[in-house]
């Protein structure tokens, strides 16, 4: 682990500057957070989930009351716009808002047994609850973790992305206000401090949320610890568009979910497959799209972040991909790149395989819907996929076909409050949000109460 005198350096995106140096926690800070949360987890667990959720909505209040100083260390560490970066945040508000009137009435349920017994089961806080969240959506995310585990009687230790700890630190100060001494505690450091945190005894639920390695590793690690492991890790979300779609609109979908936040989202579009009826007017309004993305781009994370997107255009046109639009780094400070658009994709590239996580729109025209859905499902991946199309049929169709946790049909984002979705395959496990969140923070144990038969004494 790195020694606590190391501090971290927070490199901003927008002109490459040290803004922030936290100090990295050290094993010992790994284990004693670890066993304050043990040490807590009694009272917490033990409190009436009345009041544990009177304790999350004063801690709504707070966060939203600084929600502005909140979004300018957002834009600061990661160069996410104000306006988006405060959408962020009030939407964790809005998080630990639901999450404080969910918690108290999470309940078991009664069994019909004896009449002379009682059955119930009842839902009971894990334990302590790891949670290791990302840089791209910093605070919405970690609201989502924290809130469900904290409401639910859990003790929780939170690590935030090394690329905006800062964030992460200001976050847990606001939220471990309302709550005891030692039920949240935030670390900050680099991968090897939430490697740590995984791997530690006495963890009940690791919950990370980030890329597919990462999510790999914390896998091993709770395999071996017997802790919960609660994953969302990359996609690698497709777009497919039928034939019967206005190209113009669907190209604006596309660029929609490929360049929104520079396509550092979870669920950004990172492969398209589109209809050879419409390819050509599709791939033309896309590069117009593109160019008006460009005109008002946000930076990357960080130019390392910059370096990973353009090694993806830059072996894609190698190996044959045409690049209609962008692809080209731009010079001066920062880590801002083009909104790009690749055409004549084979699936075998790397821009195809795996999550590019930038703003970048690879294009593979095919000859008919079937053959886009079959390339669509072909991934190692099963996080959220796209279609636009027209026929009801083909809608049924590739929303039971696809593999994948969740599926948009003719819009890229949106969809009704409370849903919540598994990812498969390499993409995670379990639910990572809505109600079905506090089921994963608890376990649920069962309870056969009978009479006890008493010993006859003499009169």
């Amino acid at each position: 682990m790195t020694d606590m005198r190391a501090p971290l350096d927070v490199q901003p995106a927008l002109d490459g500057s040290a803004i922030d140096l936290l100090p990295h926690a050290t094993d010992d800070d790994v284990a004693g957070a670890v066993r304050i949360a043990r040490e807590a987890l009694p009272g917490w667990a033990a409190t009436p989930a009345a009041q544990r959720g009177a304790a999350l909505r004063a801690a709504a209040d707070e966060v939203r009351a600084h929600a502005d100083e909140l979004a300018a260390a957002v834009g600061s560490e990661t160069g996410r716009p104000f306006d988006s970066a405060r959408e962020g945040v009030l939407a964790g508000v809005s998080t630990l808002e639901q999450y404080a009137e969910l918690g108290p009435v999470h309940r078991g349920r009664s069994l019909l047994g004896s009449p002379d017994a009682a059955d119930f089961m009842v839902p009971e806080p894990r334990g302590v609850v790891v949670a290791l969240t990302p840089w791209n959506d910093p605070v919405a995310v970690a609201c989502g973790l924290l809130g469900a585990a904290l409401v639910t009687g859990n003790t929780a230790v939170h690590k935030p992305s090394e690329r905006c700890p800062r964030t992460g630190a200001l976050l847990g100060g606001f939220l471990a206000g309302h709550v005891p001494p030692g039920v949240l505690q935030t670390l900050s450091g680099a991968g090897e401090v939430g490697a740590a945190l995984a791997a530690a005894p006495g963890v009940d639920v690791v919950a990370h949320v980030g890329g597919t390695a990462t999510g790999r590793s914390v896998a091993l690690a709770c395999a071996r610890t017997g802790a919960k492991a609660l994953l969302e890790n990359g996609g690698n979300d497709p777009l497919v568009v039928d034939a019967d779609v206005d190209p113009v609109w669907a190209a604006a979908q596309a660029a929609t979910g490929a360049f929104t936040n520079a396509g550092q989202l979870c669920t950004s579009v990172e492969r398209i497959f589109v209809h050879e009826a419409v390819a050509a007017e599709f791939l033309a309004a896309l590069c117009e799209q593109a160019r008006r993305w460009t005109a008002n781009a946000q930076p990357l994370v960080d130019r390392r972040m910059r370096d990973h997107v353009h090694a993806h255009v830059v072996e894609a046109v190698a190996e044959g991909a045409e690049l209609l639009v962008g692809g080209e780094v731009p010079e001066g400070e920062g880590a801002r790149y083009p909104a790009t658009v690749l055409t004549r994709c084979a699936p075998g590239m790397r821009v195809m395989r795996e999550e590019t996580f930038g703003p970048v729109a690879p294009v593979r025209v095919v000859a008919s819907f079937e053959q886009g859905l079959a390339e669509a499902r072909a991934d190692e991946h099963g996080l959220a996929a796209t279609v636009l199309t027209g026929s009801m049929a083909n809608a049924q169709r590739a929303w039971r076909e696809l593999p994948v946790g969740t599926v948009k049909v003719n819009a890229v984002f949106g969809g009704a409050p409370g849903g919540a979705a598994q990812p498969r395959r390499s993409s995670g496990t379990g639910f990572g949000y809505g109600p079905e969140l506090l089921d994963e923070m608890t376990a649920v144990k069962v309870v056969h109460l009978g009479q006890a038969e008493l010993r006859r004494r003499d009169a």
